[in-house]
C-alpha cells in the first residue's frame, strides 16, 4: 500500500486556498462531509480500519491494523474526541479558542497545559533555527489574505510596516502566563499544532493497544508498527508538479515523517505569497518548492521543515545535518534534489 504525502490533493488545495482567503478553520469541518470508518479483512485476524475528516482545516487520516475491527473502530473514535479537543485549544480560526484569546488581547491568564508546551516548542526551534521557524507571522499571513481577497497585492511598504510585529523573541512566559511584548502582535501554530496533535494521537492509540497504525494530518505522517500483513508503511514524497513522479518512496517502521511546500497553500497564479513566511523578510522563500523531514517527532519534524523551508536548500541540508535524529530532502525551484548526509540510509 503506498500512502501519499497529499490525501485528494486537488480537494485539499482548493478547500485549504479558500480556507487561508476566508479565514475558515477547525469549524467549517462541520460543513463538509465526513468520512467513515472502513475496514478490510486481509485474513482472518487482522482487519485495515481507515477513517478519514476535516480537522484545523487539513484532510486527517487514521489507519489501523488490528486483530479486532471493533477495538481499532472504538480506538479511532477515541482518536477523533482527542483532536477534536485539541483543536479547541490550538486552532487560531475560533474565536473561543485560548489562542484566539492571546491573539485578540495579547495576553493569556493561565494558559493550558498543551498550548504552553506547544509555544514553549515553538521557542525552541525558533532559537534553533536561527529565526527561520516562527509562529508570530501572523500579522504578515492575515495581510497577504486580506489583500488577496479584495483582488490586491500586499506591497512592499505595508510588509515592513509589519516587521516590528514580528519576533518570537517578544513573547513572555510567567507563572503559566503568556503575553506579548508589542501590541498588533499574533501567533499561528498551523506549522507545528498539526505535528504535535498527531504525536498524541499516536500515543492515543497505542495506550489502546492498536500499535501498529499510520496518522497523516495532510503530510504530517506518523507511522507506528507495521501495515497489512506486517510489511511496512510506504510513504511517498509528493511530486511538487503534481505529475504523480514521487522524488523518493519511503519503507518506515515506527517514525515521524512532515513535507511543507509552496504548491500546497498559495495566494496568488504566481505562488509568490504562500502560507510559509520568512521572518526576517515578511516575503514568502522561494528558493524551494518543498521540504520533507523525517525524525522521531512529528510536532518536531512539522516544525523543522517549515523553518528549513525558509532557508536556501543548500543551507537547509547543512542545518539538518547539525541536528541529531534529522534527516532532509529539499525539492529546488529547478528541481534538483538535495539530501542531507544520511538521507540515503532512509530509501
Amino acid at each position: 500500500m503506498m500512502t501519499k504525502k497529499i490525501i485528494c490533493n486537488q480537494q485539499r488545495r482548493s478547500f485549504l486556498k479558500l480556507s487561508g482567503l476566508l479565514g475558515l478553520g477547525a469549524a467549517s469541518a462541520a460543513l463538509l462531509p465526513t468520512t467513515h470508518a472502513e475496514a478490510v479483512l486481509f485474513g482472518p485476524k487482522e482487519y485495515k480500519v481507515s477513517s478519514t475528516r476535516l480537522s484545523m482545516g487539513s484532510f486527517l487520516s487514521i489507519t489501523a491494523i488490528h486483530s479486532s475491527r471493533d477495538e481499532a473502530e472504538n480506538a479511532i473514535g477515541l482518536a477523533w474526541e482527542e483532536i477534536d479537543r485539541l483543536g479547541k485549544l490550538l486552532s487560531r480560526h475560533d474565536s473561543s479558542t485560548p489562542v484566539s484569546h492571546l491573539n485578540s488581547t495579547g495576553f493569556l491568564h493561565k494558559a493550558p497545559p498543551e498550548v504552553l508546551e506547544v509555544v514553549a516548542r515553538s521557542l525552541y526551534y525558533h532559537r534553533q533555527t536561527g529565526g527561520a521557524f516562527d509562529i508570530t507571522v501572523k500579522p504578515l499571513v492575515d495581510l497577504f489574505k486580506e489583500r488577496f481577497a479584495a483582488g490586491a497585492t500586499p506591497s512592499d511598504a505595508e510588509i515592513s510596516a509589519l516587521l516590528p510585529r514580528v519576533g518570537s523573541e517578544q513573547i513572555r512566559f510567567a507563572a503559566g502566563d503568556i503575553s506579548f511584548a508589542r501590541q498588533g502582535m499574533g501567533i499561528t501554530l498551523d506549522g507545528i499544532a498539526p505535528g504535535y496533535i498527531v504525536d498524541r494521537v499516536s500515543a492515543l492509540l497505542v495506550d489502546k493497544g492498536i500499535t501498529n497504525h499510520l496518522i497523516n494530518c495532510s503530510g504530517d505522517i506518523r507511522t507506528s508498527g507495521t501495515a497489512a500483513k506486517g510489511k511496512p508503511w510506504s510513504v511517498a514524497i509528493q511530486d511538487p508538479a503534481k505529475q504523480k513522479a514521487y522524488p523518493e518512496v519511503l519503507a518506515m517502521a515506527t517514525g515521524a515523517i512532515s513535507t511543507s511546500g509552496s504548491y500546497e497553500v498559495f495566494y496568488d497564479r504566481e505562488k509568490m505569497f504562500h502560507h510559509i513566511v520568512n521572518p526576517h523578510t515578511g516575503h514568502s522563500p522561494r528558493l524551494a518548492t518543498s521540504v520533507t523531514v523525517k525524525g522521531f517527532s512529528v510536532m518536531d519534524v512539522d516544525a523543522l521543515a517549515t523553518g528549513i523551508m525558509v532557508m536556501s536548500p543548500a543551507e537547509g541540508v547543512r542545518f539538518a545535518d547539525s541536528q541529531p535524529g534529522c534527516e532532509c530532502f529539499v525539492v529546488g525551484q529547478d528541481g534538483g534534489f538535495k539530501k542531507s548526509a544520511s538521507w540515503n540510509r532512509l530509501v
